[in-house]
């Protein structure tokens, strides 16, 4: 495929993209034309319309995939698509993954090292909860796979939820192994589970954006939720474990103004708040260093807290 970034002024294109917006405007002269917004993993490029009603014109609306055919011109310094035919693409013409930002690590194989922390759970129950999300749900684990962590600020890219939970549960395996007091079944378990709510927090690509379940509940408390109701289809599951694993789980935000309902009350609780803010710091810090791609100071980020810099090697 064409991918955005490589397209040239004069260019006759036949391809697939993601249509982000759609608008329907009018000219100087009275006549109706369409101004849309198509994209790939790589860019957006602004496209028009001015026929609509040509015969090569179909109908179709935003965050649809479409094919268009057309010329590549240049409009005040930008490219702009003169589109003469446009229709929606069949599944069989594009690849997912082209069209929206990916992790850039391999999905199946993060999920694999994902699960070779469960096999080292000791804890039966905890090992059957495990269990029931990322071995017996199936539909639960195509979205985990493919979900984002988040809208924007980290890890907002399809696989970024499995990136995330399997990173965080990397360092609570590294505080385990510091602080051997801590209850490392517990802690690994809550660290892979941490974030479960998000399947249902935020809907899926392309548009991967807020619920309205997110909305009103957050991955939080949904989370909790999804995970009370596999411990009830565990046979004598001890309620103080349960009472435990929730606890962490609601307080892996760790602050009650970071939308956390409690604060952390056990080490295990406190261990994964950490782990979990940690990996969100360093994304937004690799992200931000990335987009930028300069050794310059980048400026003041809000979510560091601090005027960054990429290191200079």
């Amino acid at each position: 495929m064409r991918y955005i970034e490589s397209l040239k002024e004069g260019e006759r294109i036949s391809e697939v993209y993601i249509c982000r917006s759609k608008s329907i405007l009018m000219t100087k002269a009275g006549k109706e034309y369409a101004s849309i917004i198509l994209a790939d993993k790589t860019g957006q490029l602004d496209g028009k319309i001015w026929d609509l009603n040509s015969g090569g014109i179909d109908d179709f609306e935003a965050l649809d995939y479409v094919h268009a055919t057309g010329l590549i011109t240049l409009y005040n310094g930008s490219f702009q698509f003169k589109i003469e035919r446009i229709r929606i693409a069949q599944e069989s013409e594009y690849v997912a993954s082209d069209y929206i930002p990916c992790s850039r690590f391999d999905i199946e194989e993060m999920y694999t090292q994902f699960l070779s922390f469960s096999k080292t759970i000791e804890n039966k129950y905890i090992k059957s909860l495990l269990d029931s999300f990322f071995v017996e749900d199936k539909e639960f684990i195509q979205k985990f796979k493919s979900m984002s962590a988040g809208k924007s600020v980290h890890h907002g890219f399809y696989g970024g939820l499995l990136e995330h939970s399997l990173s965080v549960t990397k360092l609570c395996s590294s505080f385990a192994a510091n602080y051997p007091f801590l209850n490392r079944d517990l802690l690994i378990s809550c660290a892979m589970l941490h974030d479960c709510g998000k399947v249902r927090e935020l809907s899926s690509f392309p548009k991967n954006d807020y619920t309205d379940e997110g909305n009103f509940l957050g991955h939080i408390v949904m989370g909790y939720e999804m995970i009370v109701d596999k411990i009830k289809t565990i046979p004598d599951f001890p309620e103080l474990l349960k009472a435990q694993i929730g606890h962490c789980i609601l307080a892996h935000h760790r602050m009650l103004e970071y939308g956390s309902p409690k604060k952390p009350s056990i080490a295990e609780a406190l261990a994964l708040a950490y782990a979990d803010d940690c990996d969100a710091k360093m994304e937004i810090f690799r992200e931000a260093c990335e987009e930028k791609n300069t050794n310059d100071w980048l400026g003041y980020n809000k979510w560091i807290d601090s005027n960054i810099k990429k290191t200079i090697v």
